[in-house]
């Protein structure tokens, strides 16, 4: 099933995935010099400044950082867009992006700051994931969900993958992942209980 559903991939699905990369391009191009007016700060948040909590998710500190974001959506749109509605996806994207912060601001009080996609792409990834592991068990479908897993176990243990960390300017939060895979995986689990869950199911 995760075969057919690579080669059965259809233009309209780059929909969701190209509307969300254009976003981001957007906001790189749009807020030049602006990252510590944008950023999630966490002082800042807790001063008040609440549209940090959403615009630091959306702000990059360069290019490369935006790159491989963009690279990111475009990965997970190509394997999932079709398994849930753009409603669905959206309210996927908020619970992954309201796990992050709150996780940040929870479990990591020495975090200062952080700015990137990254939290919220993991949840969109493991949401994605739930619905091929629920429709199918093929060999593709574990094969990617292993590698997804290994990858977080990874980061948790040894830190960011090293490739990743080089082309970078700035720290990997890798606890950004952790956090928004588990809002994904929380809401892709709420979706999946209801009827009509998701469109390719």
């Amino acid at each position: 099933m995760g075969l057919q559903r690579l080669l059965q991939f259809r233009a309209v699905d780059v929909v969701v995935p190209m509307a969300l990369v254009a976003v981001l391009v957007a906001v790189h191009l749009a807020t030049p010099g602006a990252m510590e007016t944008l950023r999630y700060e966490r002082a800042a948040v807790l001063a008040g400044e609440a549209w940090r909590l959403v615009t630091g998710h959306l702000v990059h500190a360069d290019a490369a950082h935006l790159g491989w974001n963009v690279l990111g959506v475009l990965i997970v749109g190509f394997l999932f867009a079709r398994d849930y509605s753009p409603s669905q996806w959206l309210g996927i994207l908020l619970a992954s992006l309201a796990a992050t912060n709150l996780g940040f601001l929870l479990f990591e009080p020495q975090l200062d700051w952080y700015v990137g996609f990254s939290g919220v792409l993991h949840g969109l990834m493991a949401a994605g994931l739930v619905a091929w592991l629920r429709a199918t068990r093929d060999p593709i479908t574990w094969f990617v969900a292993a590698l997804f897993a290994a990858k977080l176990a990874w980061e948790h243990f040894a830190g960011a993958l090293p490739f990743t960390a080089e082309s970078l300017s700035l720290p990997v939060v890798h606890e950004a992942h952790t956090y928004g895979s588990v809002g994904g995986l929380l809401a892709a689990l709420w979706l999946q209980r209801r009827p009509g869950r998701a469109a390719s199911l």
